[in-house]
């Protein structure tokens, strides 16, 4: 499902990523351990497209994705779920969550993952109409 291969990964003359291969198959939940400046962030990143290798390659589903944009990278259905609590504070809890699926047109499939979201997450199908900003961060981190 995703493949990392060889990666090396640079900011500007500074190697962070040196030959990082990685495979994580469908099921899989994998976690990236390591002491600070270990490349952990550095490796989200790359997966991402927020930086881009200078060798190697990164794959998912058999689609080649080291040079691609980080919104193509979404489309292809796979996100980043930063550490930081980034939601829109003023907006409703259902309002965050719809902006999560923007660049998808499928009202039916984005209201299926929204209850999916809920099933998941009991605490936010209490809070679909609250203010986010208004959320424990426990709750904001959930959203």
């Amino acid at each position: 499902m995703l493949r990392l291969i060889d990666v090396d990964t640079y900011y500007g003359p500074s190697q962070v990523l040196n030959k990082v291969s990685l495979e994580v198959n469908k099921g899989e939940i994998v976690c990236l351990l390591g002491a600070n400046s270990a490349g952990k962030t550095t490796t989200m990143k790359t997966i991402f497209g927020l930086v881009h290798p200078r060798k190697g390659s990164v794959v998912f589903e058999e689609h080649p994705i080291e040079h691609k944009l980080p919104g193509d990278i979404v489309r292809l259905g796979m996100a980043l779920v930063p550490e930081a609590r980034r939601i829109f504070p003023r907006m409703t809890v259902l309002e965050n969550l719809e902006m999560g699926a923007f660049i998808r047109d499928n009202r039916r499939e984005i209201q299926e993952d929204i209850e999916h979201v809920c099933q998941i997450f009991p605490r936010i199908r209490e809070r679909l109409k609250q203010v986010a900003g208004t959320m424990s961060g426990g709750e904001q981190q959930m959203l």
